[in-house]
């Protein structure tokens, strides 16, 4: 695990929503399995006093963090208010912000993550799946029944690619140390190369699969930054040019960013490349 462990105390803002609320109860349900803290509290304005699945709600992330020891804010809130809503967790002194709401506003994001981080608080996404550490810790909506123990490490930009290629692994007998969706908006929190640093000092990762699609440079820039085993698989081979490919952040600009360029540069500096999910497990089995 390299952002938290089992003990670590979730707060979820959204917490009444349908998503938020959905999501707690996944959250515990796996807390519980592995023995771990989990979700031990709600925050949705106007609601407190309620209860979602035996969590308490209260009105603010700090009326929470009276009563409950938490380091970990995981985020449903709508697009709209969901700037703020990282900006709170934050400002409370909660060290790791998980982001899944996507459609939040670029310039809102822009300002959330730049707040965030003077407060020494780390943001994973927006529009991100979230994090899961087997054995250890469910944050975000990772469907925790594919994942396996084991020492690669995965960083993506993609969430149905995520529990495609975790699938493979699983089925492969190679279990995962910690996977860590990104998100694919085209303005994020943890990057690639942020990911691997915490990877690079995590003793249970042994390897790490990258799976990244067309936009911009951060896969080619996280390859560069580690001396860990990397296997990449990049999406969106197809994609025509000047299109955006689902995420909002995966647009091909001026030849730069698109699938066959990034595969390139990822080659020539000795990166493996699936040509598909499938072979990953055995390009990995090749470096470990």
């Amino acid at each position: 695990m390299i952002y938290a462990d089992r003990t670590a105390g979730i707060i979820v803002t959204g917490a009444t929503g349908k998503q938020g609320a959905f999501h707690i109860a996944l959250m515990n349900e796996y807390a519980r399995s592995v023995g771990g803290t989990g979700v031990v509290a709600g925050v949705t304005p106007g609601k407190g006093g309620q209860e979602i699945h035996g969590v308490p709600v209260y009105n603010t992330v700090r009326e929470a963090l009276c009563s409950h020891d938490a380091s970990v804010g995981v985020i449903f809130v709508p697009g709209s208010a969901a700037g703020d809503s990282v900006m709170e967790v934050s400002a409370a002194g909660i060290p790791l912000a998980v982001v899944i709401t996507e459609h939040i506003p670029v310039h809102d994001t822009m300002k959330a993550v730049a707040f965030a981080r003077l407060k020494g608080c780390d943001v994973i996404g927006p529009n991100c799946p979230g994090l899961l550490s087997p054995g250890e810790i469910k944050l975000g909506i990772m469907p925790a029944h594919l994942f396996s123990p084991g020492p690669v490490g995965v960083i993506s930009r993609s969430g149905t690619l995520t529990y495609e290629i975790v699938d493979e692994l699983t089925r492969a007998g190679l279990g995962q140390s910690s996977v860590i969706g990104i998100g694919g908006d085209p303005v994020i929190g943890q990057t690639f190369t942020d990911v691997l640093s915490r990877f690079g000092n995590d003793d249970a990762t042994r390897a790490v699969v990258l799976i990244g699609e067309v936009g911009g440079s951060l896969e080619e820039e996280g390859a560069a930054s580690t001396d860990l085993p990397i296997v990449a698989y990049i999406a969106g081979i197809s994609a025509p040019p000047e299109k955006r490919m689902g995420h909002a952040g995966a647009i091909i600009e001026g030849g730069e960013g698109d699938a066959r360029s990034k595969i390139l540069r990822l080659k020539k500096r000795g990166v493996p490349v699936a040509g598909r999910p499938s072979e990953i497990p055995g390009l990995i089995r090749d470096l470990i």
